[in-house]
C-alpha cells in the first residue's frame, strides 16, 4: 500500500517513552542540554544521547553548538502543535507519589506550552482577553478584537509589529489539561514573553512548569481582573 507520508517512523518516534519526555520537557520552549533532558527523562548520559541523535535524525529536534555543549530545542512549531495535539488524546500518566501528585498540580496551573502560557492561568489570560473584547472568537478561530490594540498595547506590546511577522498574529491552542483554548500565534507568545520579562512568571529549570509570581498575581490581577486566589479554588475543587 503507498502512503502519502511515513508517519508510522514518525510515530515509532514518539513511542519511545524516553524519547516522548525528553520531547515534552523540550515544550518549555527553552533549549536544554543533552545532560538536562537526559536528568528530566531519568536516563544516562549515553541514553539520552541514543535517543537525541534519533529524534534530531527524524526532524522533530534540532540541536545547535554551545560552546563544548549542544543545545537541543524542538524544530519548530508546528512540532510543539502536534506534541500538543496528541496530549488531548492522551490519558493522564498514573501519579504514584506525593512529589508526582505536587508537580502534575503545578503543570496544570501555570505551563509553557512552546512559546505561550498555558494551563489554568494560561486559559483565564484567554479568556480575559475574549471578555475585554481584546481577542475576537470568529468561528473557532481567534481575530483581533476593537480593544486588542489598547488591551496588548497596556502591556508593553507592538501589535503593529506582530502584523508583520510571518506567523499568524492569533490562533487558538486546545489546552490539553483544560480542555479550553488558549491563547498561541504571535501574540500569545508576545504576550507569555512579556509576563516573563516583568518577572510576573518564572520558568522551572528543566521543566514545562512556570510560577506565578507575587509581582504576577498583582500584575494579572490589574491588566486583566484575575483573581488567582479565586482560580486556584476552582481549580482545586
Amino acid at each position: 500500500m503507498d502512503h502519502d507520508a511515513d508517519l508510522a517512523a514518525v510515530a515509532s518516534l514518539i513511542a519511545d517513552r524516553n524519547r516522548a519526555g525528553m520531547l515534552i520537557t523540550l515544550l518549555s520552549g527553552r533549549p536544554q542540554t543533552g545532560s538536562a533532558l537526559a536528568e528530566a527523562a531519568g536516563i544516562s548520559r549515553s541514553l539520552a544521547s541514543a535517543h537525541l541523535k534519533k529524534l534530531v535524525a527524524g526532524g522533530l529536534v534540532r540541536a545547535e553548538p554551545n560552546g563544548r555543549q549542544r543545545l537541543y530545542s524542538l524544530a519548530g512549531q508546528p512540532v510543539a502543535d502536534a506534541l500538543e495535539t496528541l496530549m488531548t488524546f492522551a490519558r493522564p500518566a498514573p501519579v504514584r507519589s506525593l512529589s508526582g501528585s505536587t508537580r502534575m498540580r503545578s503543570l496544570r496551573w501555570a505551563r509553557m506550552c512552546y512559546d505561550h502560557l498555558a494551563g489554568v492561568v494560561g486559559v483565564a489570560v484567554t479568556e480575559a482577553l475574549l471578555e475585554r473584547s481584546a481577542v475576537r472568537d470568529l468561528d473557532g478561530t481567534f481575530v483581533l478584537g476593537a480593544c486588542g490594540d489598547s488591551v496588548l498595547g497596556s502591556l508593553g506590546i507592538d501589535v503593529d509589529g506582530l502584523r508583520r511577522q510571518r506567523r499568524p498574529l492569533l490562533r487558538p491552542c486546545l489546552d490539553w489539561t483544560e480542555r479550553r483554548h488558549h491563547l498561541a500565534g504571535g501574540a500569545g507568545a508576545a504576550v507569555a514573553g512579556e509576563l516573563a520579562g516583568r518577572g510576573w512568571i518564572r520558568p522551572r529549570e528543566g521543566s514545562r512548569i512556570v510560577t506565578v509570581t507575587p509581582a504576577g498575581a498583582a500584575g494579572l490581577r490589574d491588566w486583566l481582573g484575575i483573581d488567582l486566589e479565586q482560580l486556584r479554588l476552582a481549580a482545586a475543587a
